[in-house]
């Protein structure tokens, strides 16, 4: 078969010996990493069940740009390696987790993201259960914490237009652990034209989170809050052996909201395995204790 030629009269391989690759700017990568858990707040009383909160892992920056605010673990991808392979590589650096499984969530490229340069990011989220990892920051990150995590929407409005509506909502993000606290409000305009959708993000103010990181955070929760709901993504925040009572609790952390026990554990009967365990908690009844179902994997 002869080689295809292109208008040039070049076929690939003159292409590919002539081409200038200067020719046009190039952009730095950088990937960002979005680390879930769900834990248990301190007992007030021993007799009630803890409360779950769900915590987010962040790193204090400890140079500039942004120095002494915190950001998501992250940083830049080398140019022989993938995007995973650096979001691996990355969060092994920054907070000595390894091995754990993070899905791609989306591409950040606004034009004045990053004061350095012009950096486009792609972020990727996570939910472990915390208390098998050993965080520990790296060299050059002043800390990495786990973050109790909230995301409210307080307002939001709509206006009819001639040819569709713009419908826009505030959220009200905040973090905080024992020693720190910090907050972002984000804009969120859904603009519709007809069959046309369009999303705008927009941070309105920032309280100590480094860069466009409080609008990342604010769609990775959008995400898990959809995935949650037809996907078994929540098992990853689970122990191997687990009360329905907990995993309920999970949902609602997640959720933001109350669910009817009743509905709750007809939806995801077939995703457990009742074991012949129980709960073995001082000041509790006895709670059975049940597992994944790995059957679903296969489905």
């Amino acid at each position: 078969m002869d080689k295809m030629i292109n208008k040039q009269g070049l076929n690939e391989e003159q292409f590919l010996a002539a081409y200038d690759a200067s020719k046009y700017d190039r952009p730095s990568v950088t990937v960002d990493m979005l680390i879930f858990t769900v834990t248990n707040e301190e007992k007030k009383n021993y007799r009630k069940l803890p409360e779950k909160v769900l915590r987010l892992l962040m790193i204090k920056r400890g140079d500039h740009p942004c120095i002494g605010q915190w950001a998501l673990p992250g940083g830049f991808v080398e140019i022989d390696e993938s995007l995973d392979e650096a979001a691996l590589r990355e969060l092994k650096e920054e907070t000595n987790i390894d091995n754990i499984y993070m899905e791609q969530l989306y591409s950040w490229g606004d034009v004045d993201r990053d004061l350095r340069t012009r950096i486009i990011s792609t972020s990727y989220m996570s939910l472990v259960d915390s208390s098998s990892l050993d965080v520990k920051a790296s060299d050059d990150a002043d800390d990495a914490k786990w973050f109790t995590v909230s995301c409210k929407l307080y307002q939001e409005h709509k206006t009819v237009t001639e040819k569709g509506y713009i419908f826009e909502r505030l959220y009200k993000l905040s973090l905080s652990n024992q020693e720190d606290e910090i907050s972002a409000v984000v804009k969120i305009v859904k603009s519709v034209e007809g069959k046309i959708t369009k999303i705008q993000r927009e941070i309105i103010e920032s309280n100590g989170i480094a860069f466009d990181h409080a609008k990342i955070i604010q769609y990775a929760i959008e995400r898990l809050r959809n995935k949650i709901g037809y996907t078994d993504i929540a098992f990853n925040l689970m122990s191997e052996l687990f009360t329905l009572t907990e995993l309920q609790q999970v949902y609602e952390v997640i959720l933001d909201k109350e669910l009817l026990k009743a509905n709750f554990r007809r939806k995801i009967s077939d995703m457990v395995i009742e074991t012949n365990e129980y709960t073995k908690d001082a000041g509790h009844r006895p709670s059975k204790l049940f597992k994944f179902n790995p059957q679903l994997l296969g489905e």
